[in-house]
């Protein structure tokens, strides 16, 4: 059996966000590492903050009323890449 743990991030609030932010030139790309698993930032992948919005949740399994949570959308850094073809 393989062994498990519980993986429990600091899930950062707006708040938390504009403090970070704060004192910035307001043309500071925003650059976002994203981890190769759960909590290991080693080998973490670079995307750009490309969008930002509210978006709607599905209702929970118990039938609760969906949430608006606001997501940061990243993509990949400009470049030139090779098409997917899969």
């Amino acid at each position: 059996m393989a062994d498990t743990f519980e993986h429990a991030p600091q899930v950062w609030t707006a708040a938390r966000l504009r403090s970070a932010l704060d004192g910035l030139p307001d043309d500071t790309p925003i650059h976002v590492g994203v981890a190769d698993g759960p909590g290991n930032f080693e080998g973490y992948e670079e995307f750009v903050l490309v969008s930002a919005e509210p978006v709607e949740t599905e209702p929970d399994e118990d039938g609760g009323a969906p949430t608006v949570q606001f997501t940061l959308f990243a993509d990949a850094k400009a470049g030139v890449y090779y098409l997917d073809m899969d």
